[in-house]
């Protein structure tokens, strides 16, 4: 699928070049609501994933993903990986190591949000090793 097929309700955004380092394969941000809690569409090219990394913050800080197109992956540090596909929600509870993005052969985006907290920040950590995303399923497991 190309990106001018994929059919999302959001827009797909600009290339997400200021936190590319944190990224495998390229992203896109559409900034959709700022303000206490900023609102941003993410949007993954088939493959792409961003690091493991960590929200902190004090009295909050957890990170909630509202999927809504393609097909992706999360996973938090310890556990099986999940499958998210459109309708999918996940919270990420601060403190928790994980990482998100598409899966290899599908386009995916997320809304995501971080509920408020004092000291908000995240935690960039390791990338998501291709030997390590290369042992999940290609695509969702459809019945």
């Amino acid at each position: 699928m190309s990106d001018d097929e994929f059919d999302q309700i959001f827009p797909l955004g600009e290339k997400n070049d200021a936190y590319a380092q944190y990224f495998t394969g390229q992203s896109y941000l559409a900034p959709l609501a700022a303000g206490s809690v900023p609102v941003s569409n993410v949007s993954f090219e088939p493959g792409c994933r961003n690091n493991w990394h960590i929200h902190h913050g004090t009295g909050g800080g957890d990170q909630i993903l509202l999927c809504t197109a393609g097909s992706g992956w999360y996973q938090a540090e310890g556990e099986e990986p999940v499958s998210l596909e459109p309708g999918t929600v996940v919270r990420v509870p601060a403190g928790t190591k994980h990482w998100h993005g598409a899966k290899a052969d599908s386009w995916f985006s997320h809304v995501a949000l971080i509920t408020p907290a004092d000291d908000l920040r995240n935690e960039w950590l390791e990338p998501v090793t291709d030997e390590v995303y290369g042992r999940l399923p290609k695509a969702a497991v459809r019945p």
